[in-house]
C-alpha cells in the first residue's frame, strides 16, 4: 500500500477468520480503495472462529455450507461461482472443488498472535488465506501453518515453539472476548479510526469513503 508523501496513516482494524471468503474479498477491495487514494494505512488483523468447534478432522465445505445455512447444492455451487468471479476481479484465486473443506482455525489464530511480535502478522495472514483458498491447504495442520511462516522469512522452529507452548491461547482467547462483547457477531468487520465500523466485504468505494472521512479528520 502507498502513501502521498506526510499523509497521515489511518489506522484499520480488521476481525477475520481465515476461511471467510469474504474476508480475503473485504481486503483487496480495501486494498484497491487505499491504492487509487494513495493512503497509507496501519492494519492489524484480530481473531474470529466462523466454527470454534470444527473438529480435528474438520468437514467437507459444501455439506458444512449446506448444513449450516440451509443451503441446496446448487445454492452452495452459485456462491462459490460468484466467489471465483468476484475474486478473479480482484486478483484473488479461489480454487473450490469437491474435496474443499471447512477445518479448526484456532491453531492459525495462534500463530497470527505470534506473527505480530515479530512485525509479520499481515504478510502471514495473507500467506494463510493463500494456503486455504487458492492452494487448498488445510490450514488446521501444524505443516502446513509452518510453511506459510517460512514463505514470510519467519523461523518456523520457534513459531513451532510457540504453539507447542500454548503461549498464545490465551491472548487470542481474550481478544475474540473483546471483539464479540462489543457486538462483532460476523466478519470481515473493519474499524476505521477507531471508531467507524464496517462489517461485510462493502466494496472500494465505499471503503474510499471512509477512508476520505478519517482523513478530513485528521486534517
Amino acid at each position: 500500500m502507498t502513501s502521498t508523501e506526510n499523509s497521515p496513516i489511518v489506522q484499520i482494524d480488521i476481525v477475520s477468520d481465515v476461511v471467510c471468503p469474504w474476508c480475503i474479498v473485504g481486503f483487496k477491495q480495501l486494498d484497491t480503495a487505499l491504492q487509487q487514494m494513495g493512503v497509507l494505512a496501519r492494519l492489524r488483523w484480530h481473531p474470529f472462529e466462523l466454527n470454534p468447534n470444527m473438529p480435528r478432522e474438520g468437514q467437507n465445505l459444501r455439506d458444512h455450507i449446506m448444513e449450516k445455512y440451509g443451503t441446496t447444492a446448487e445454492q452452495s455451487q452459485q456462491a462459490r461461482d460468484r466467489l471465483t468471479s468476484i475474486g478473479a476481479e480482484l486478483g484473488f484465486t479461489f480454487n473450490f472443488g469437491d474435496e474443499s473443506r471447512m477445518v479448526n482455525t484456532f491453531a492459525a489464530h495462534q500463530l497470527l498472535d505470534w506473527a505480530e511480535g515479530q512485525g509479520r502478522q499481515h504478510p502471514l495472514k495473507l500467506a494463510l488465506f493463500d494456503a486455504y483458498f487458492t492452494r487448498q491447504k488445510d490450514v488446521s495442520d501444524t505443516e502446513v501453518l509452518l510453511d506459510a511462516v517460512r514463505s514470510v522469512g519467519l523461523d518456523a522452529e520457534v513459531a513451532r515453539q510457540a504453539l507447542e507452548s500454548g503461549q498464545h491461547t490465551g491472548p487470542v482467547r481474550e481478544k475474540q472476548q473483546f471483539w464479540t462483547s462489543r457486538g462483532i457477531s460476523g466478519v470481515p468487520s473493519m474499524v476505521f479510526g477507531g471508531k467507524y465500523l464496517l462489517t461485510g466485504a462493502q466494496g472500494s468505494e465505499t471503503y474510499a469513503q471512509v477512508l476520505q472521512r478519517c482523513l478530513s479528520e485528521a486534517a
